[in-house]
Formats: C-alpha cells, sequence, structure tokens
C-alpha cells in the first residue's frame, strides 16, 4: 500500500472549525482534499495563520475523498498498470469531491494539485494565487495520483521542490503559508513581505536583534547608526552578496541596477572568483570535416571565425583556442593573422584583440591540439565534442561538474561538422544547442559563443 497510513477512515468533518468566519464574503477560501485530514489540525490554527482565520481573512475546507467512497472498505488507490512498485490513487473519489465542490460548496476555484511533476512555486505564483478567491489543493499519496484526472477537470501541477515527500500535504502547507501571507492585512504591516527572500529577485539580507554583542560577535556597526541611507545599502548589498553565494542561478532573472553589477564584481574579484573558464579550452577543427558532397576533407578558415572565437575566448577566461588545420597554405595565413594583431600595428592599435588573439593556438590535428592542453596544464583533458546531429546527449551542466578539478578541450567542427572518426575518439558529445528544432545550422562562431555561455554563464 505504498504508505501503509491510509487504512483509516478518518471523517473531515471533526477538523473544520466552527468559527461564522467561513461565511463571510471577503475571506479567500481553500479548500484541501487530503486522505488525512488530521495533519492540518494544528498548523492553519498557528500563529499568524490562525490569526488571519479568526480576522476573516481567510477560510479553509478540509475534505477527504475517502468519505466519498461506497464500498465496505473504502477504497481509494489500486495497482498501477504496467506495473511497478506502490499503489496509485483512484480517480472515482476524488472526481466525487471536486465535483461535491463545484455544485454544493460554492465552486472549487482555481485547481491545483500538488506534484513533483508541476512548475515550480515561486514567490510570482506566490503572489497570483494570493489573488484567487477560491483555491482547491489536492494532496496525492502513495505512488501518486491516476494522471486522467488532468484530462477530466483543469487541474493544474505546482511542485514546491525536487526532494521527494510522503505525500502533498506538507507540500499544500507551503502553498497556503506562500499564498494566504500575501493576503492584504495578513502581515500587518505591507513591506513585511516585501522585503523578504524571492520578493526582489534575491535572498533576503541578514537580521540582528538585542543584544548588541553576543559571545563577542557584535551586530554590525551601521545597522546601530541610525543612518537610514546607509543601512538601505548595506542590505541591497548583503543580499546581492548572499544570493551570489548561495544562489547564483537566481541573478539571471533578478532586476539588478548598474551599481548591482559594479558590487558583484568587485565582491567576486576581491573573493577569489573560481573561474572555471581557465580550465576550459577549445578547438576549431577544419580537418577531418563533412564537406557539402558529404565526403570528408578540409575547410579553410575564415578570418572572422577566428577573430570572434578568440574574442569569446578571453570573454569567458578559457585557457586557450585552438585552430586545427593540416594545410600549410592554412597555417601560414593564420600565423600572419595572429602575428598581425599580438606583435604588429593591429595589436598596437587595439589592445584588446591584441589580448584576444594571445590565446590562439595552432595544431595540424585533434592530437596536436591535446598535446598543446596537455603541455599547458600537466593533465590529459577530458575531449568533448559538439554536433548539430543527435548522436550528442552531455549537458552544460555536466561539463562544469567536469571543470572543477579537470582540463577539457571541446571541439568545434566546420563545413557540415566534424567527422565520425573525430566524434568516435571524444568522451563525451554535448547535445545539439537547437534539439529540439527541425532547423539547426548556426555559424560556428555562433555555436561556440552560445556554448560557452551556457557551461559558464555569468558566474563562472
Amino acid at each position: 500500500m505504498g504508505f501503509g497510513e491510509g487504512g483509516r477512515n478518518l471523517s473531515s468533518e471533526r477538523f473544520l472549525p466552527p468559527s461564522p468566519i467561513f461565511i463571510q464574503n471577503k475571506a479567500m477560501r481553500i479548500n484541501i482534499l487530503t486522505l488525512f485530514p488530521e495533519w492540518f489540525a494544528s498548523p492553519l490554527d498557528t500563529a499568524l495563520l490562525g490569526k488571519a482565520r479568526e480576522a476573516g481573512l481567510v477560510e479553509f475546507d478540509i475534505l477527504n475523498p475517502r468519505d466519498r467512497t461506497e464500498d465496505r472498505h473504502h477504497i481509494v488507490d489500486d495497482r498501477p498498470y504496467g506495473g511497478g512498485p506502490g499503489m496509485v490513487m483512484m480517480l472515482e473519489p476524488l472526481v466525487k469531491t471536486l465535483r461535491e465542490l463545484e455544485t454544493e460548496r460554492g465552486g472549487a476555484g482555481r485547481i491545483i494539485m500538488l506534484a513533483a511533476a508541476g512548475k515550480p512555486l515561486t514567490q510570482s505564483l506566490a503572489r497570483e494565487l494570493a489573488r484567487e478567491e477560491t483555491l482547491t489543493l489536492v494532496c496525492g499519496r502513495y505512488e501518486g495520483i491516476d494522471a486522467r484526472l488532468m484530462d477530466i477537470l483543469p487541474v493544474e501541477q505546482v511542485s514546491v521542490g525536487e526532494a521527494v515527500l510522503n505525500g502533498g500535504e506538507a507540500a499544500a502547507m507551503m502553498l497556503v503559508e506562500a499564498a494566504t501571507r500575501l493576503i492584504p492585512g495578513f502581515m500587518g504591516k505591507e513591506e513585511s513581505g516585501d522585503d523578504e527572500s524571492f520578493s526582489a529577485g534575491l535572498l533576503e539580507y541578514p537580521h540582528f536583534t538585542r543584544p548588541e554583542v553576543f559571545e563577542d560577535v557584535p551586530v554590525p556597526d551601521v545597522l546601530r547608526s541610525g543612518d537610514h541611507g546607509r543601512i538601505a545599502k548595506w542590505r541591497r548589498e548583503q543580499s546581492l552578496r548572499t544570493t551570489l553565494r548561495v544562489r547564483p542561478d537566481m541573478l539571471d532573472g533578478a532586476p539588478l541596477t548598474s551599481d548591482d553589477m559594479e558590487y558583484l564584481r568587485e565582491t567576486v574579484e576581491a573573493a577569489g572568483r573560481l573561474r572555471l573558464g581557465r580550465n576550459l579550452h577549445c578547438a576549431l577543427v577544419h580537418y577531418p570535416v563533412f564537406l557539402g558532397d558529404r565526403k570528408t576533407g578540409a575547410t579553410s578558415l575564415t578570418n572572422l571565425d577566428v577573430h570572434d572565437i578568440a574574442r569569446c575566448s578571453r570573454t569567458y577566461g578559457l585557457g586557450s583556442f585552438t585552430v586545427v588545420t593540416p594545410l600549410k597554405d592554412q597555417q601560414t595565413i593564420l600565423e600572419t593573422l595572429v602575428r598581425h594583431w599580438t606583435e604588429g600595428p593591429g595589436g598596437v592599435s587595439n589592445p584588446d584583440r591584441a589580448e584576444a588573439f594571445s590565446l590562439v593556438r595552432m595544431a595540424s590535428d585533434v592530437q596536436g591540439a591535446i598535446d598543446l592542453v596537455e603541455a599547458r596544464t600537466g593533465q590529459r583533458p577530458v575531449l568533448l565534442g559538439t554536433s548539430a546531429r543527435d548522436n550528442g546527449v552531455m549537458t552544460p551542466q555536466a561539463v562544469r561538474d567536469l571543470l572543477v578539478d579537470r582540463p577539457v578541450l571541446l571541439l568545434f567542427g566546420t563545413g557540415h561538422g566534424m567527422a565520425p572518426e573525430i566524434l568516435d575518439a571524444c568522451d563525451g558529445i554535448l547535445r545539439p544547442l537547437r534539439w529540439m528544432d527541425a532547423y539547426n545550422h548556426l555559424p560556428v562562431r555562433g555555436a561556440v559563443a552560445i556554448t560557452l555561455d551556457r557551461v559558464l554563464g555569468d558566474c563562472c
């Protein structure tokens, strides 16, 4: 039976509060479908949530689908079709309960099932839900709920995280707290909800209270200064610093000012930022590659490719950029190009370009590129290929994981892509950049720029 606790027939009625606030029109109404109504008895009466109920801001109706069964044993689950472990919650008790809400209890409103497969519960979604007049939360148990529920009724799935829970009750309480605390009047002081973690796309700044010194650890001087401008600035910087350290992924969607970005730049430099790009090396392969007639051969290097990939490599802090070509005339062209920008007039007029070209190396074949990286790092690099075809499965995160303690040589092909013998020799192949679309024909310098950004982003 999966979780085992489901054998009891628990009536939900004794958990419904008798308070008259539940008939007030101004209250937000939240229906909760659960096999364990007693789970909510204490949380819904505690602290601010209990006060909000007393004040008529929110009301709850707890319904047990087991009460809507008609067999002697009040069965609500059964074995899954297709086999597998555990049990699955049956449709009939759930659908009957939800339709009862529509016909006898004033409507179900927006129906949400707490499920690991759902969209994430974010502060933005919590704000959206706080504006609903009625919510209905469906708590699953066992291995889950018969998926046809989403076909029969307008049910949304919401997930509170990537950890596995025993059931949807704990997740439902998280959603309830996240949404109800944003109801006007719930917090007492409306700004309380605005300053907290995620409200501005960042994690919250740290808090302190009396005494001023505890076990030789003092409250920061700025918070005792009485200077509200300095305090606001300190709190913003602490919020930025905490987000950078704990959840750097949030910075992509956070509304940052130019001052914020400057502070973050200074912070990462002062902290001795771990630059994963130093372990990443890329190579532009001109041979062996597919040509237009699907035969393999060599392509000519282009000025734009070398310039743009060198600039990308420097921007993302790569260890080196190697151009692979066995053709002597192409090698001569490359040597002339590099010399112009590093030792000649090009470098004098454009020092930034000279800095980018200082990363450029040359090799006659892929093995030569491997040897260059090994000579530079003292380790044989992990060899990774790229391809627009559907023969790669590695993700950018997998590459980042490798870069922590290993050099990686990332190969990009010219022409119509690298020949099979090159890809077969790789330790792994990244999945295509546009693998969900039929048209996947990026210029190689564009593919390099996108790949480097996906692997390294702003914080590596």
